[in-house]
């Protein structure tokens, strides 16, 4: 059985900033755009989550929901540095580290560097080192997979520590609401209340054909992990799906020729991604982003795998012209590329086939 450990900052950008000013301790602090600006929420301290302030919220809102937060600008270099700190602790304890963001991490501790059985015991050196080492807090989960490992460190944070283990899974995943299960969204969790599943023991008590029906491939997923089976390994490596690059604008634009404008830059952005990662896209998709934040994903296939700027801009010009809602003002343009290739590859191919 594997020993899997769930490490998830907390608060982790406003905590940063706390700590580099300490007058902003137990203010509202939100990481983000000024409230007249058109910024969004980074992240936000746990004082101003009890106003419903979350990442992802315009700055505006925010400012609404709680006038008296501070707002403080990101500065995601020093994010990055401590971020890097943190990992290094974690190849302290093992090597088989899969990072999902700046400030959050799986760790397969099985084996590991000190030859230590319980897992428990070395979450807590993890804490204890990270706090030693940049003064902030983290929450761990430790179990014998990484959905569980997941649940776990989101059920005592901040600066908890919870072991979901073989014994005590299903009454901790039959009480849980359906929104927490990791990979639940909004909208499916809102759709899973309206047939009655309010928990996770509604959960399981679907069976499988009923959730396949009703949710696809999606429903083997939903499950299994209510069942506690989760077979992921923890990866160290693995390629990226997509490279993109969005915009958004100080006004909302509505001109064609200055929207076209704008795309071209991003395309620009766009080539220079992949020429630095020497790969290339067989797709291309747009985001739009309108004045009411709602956002639209559009893709369309490339007549080869390509990183080349006129294909790339002919193909984003004509995938934006035709899915833009021309009566609306657009707060946010972004574009990529999808099913990367390798230019490496490709040209080994090709000298396997002239030989």
């Amino acid at each position: 059985m594997k020993k899997i450990i769930h490490i998830d900052m907390d608060a982790y950008y406003a905590s940063i900033e706390i700590r580099e000013n300490p007058s902003l301790k137990g203010k509202c602090v939100i990481v983000g755009g000024l409230p007249d600006s058109r910024g969004v929420v980074a992240t936000c301290s746990y004082e101003a989550r009890k106003y419903g302030i979350h990442s992802g919220m315009s700055s505006y809102q925010a400012w609404k929901l709680c006038p008296q937060a501070v707002f403080v600008p990101g500065h995601f270099k020093l994010y990055k540095e401590v971020s890097e700190q943190i990992r290094s602790i974690f190849h302290h304890y093992t090597d088989l580290v899969e990072p999902m963001s700046l400030d959050e991490a799986y760790l397969d501790v099985t084996e590991n560097k000190l030859n230590e059985p319980d897992a428990v015991k070395i979450a807590q050196l993890i804490k204890q080192d990270i706090w030693d080492t940049t003064h902030l807090t983290c929450s761990a989960g430790v179990s014998y997979n990484k959905f569980l490992a997941k649940i776990a460190s989101e059920l005592r944070k901040p600066d908890g520590l919870s072991v979901i283990t073989l014994d005590n899974t299903q009454e901790i995943l039959f009480s849980l609401p359906i929104e927490k299960f990791y990979g639940i969204g909004k909208v499916t969790a809102a759709r899973m209340k309206k047939m009655g599943i309010i928990n996770g023991e509604d959960l399981y008590n679907q069976n499988l054909s009923f959730l396949i029906s009703n949710f696809g491939k999606a429903g083997v997923y939903y499950y299994q992990v209510v069942r506690g089976i989760d077979d992921r390994e923890v990866i160290t490596e693995f390629e990226p799906k997509s490279v993109s690059c969005e915009n958004t604008f100080d006004r909302d634009l509505d001109d064609v020729n200055e929207i076209l404008t704008e795309l071209k830059h991003l395309i620009e952005r766009l080539i220079n991604r992949l020429a630095l990662k020497g790969i290339t896209g067989k797709n291309i998709f747009i985001k739009i982003k309108y004045d009411n934040f709602e956002v639209i994903t559009r893709s369309c296939p490339l007549p080869e795998p390509t990183a080349d700027r006129a294909i790339l801009y002919e193909y984003a010009e004509k995938l934006f012209l035709a899915n833009w809602d021309h009566y609306r003002k657009i707060r946010l343009l972004g574009v990529g590329v999808g099913k990367l290739e390798s230019e490496k590859s490709e040209k080994a191919e090709q000298l396997e086939i002239l030989i």
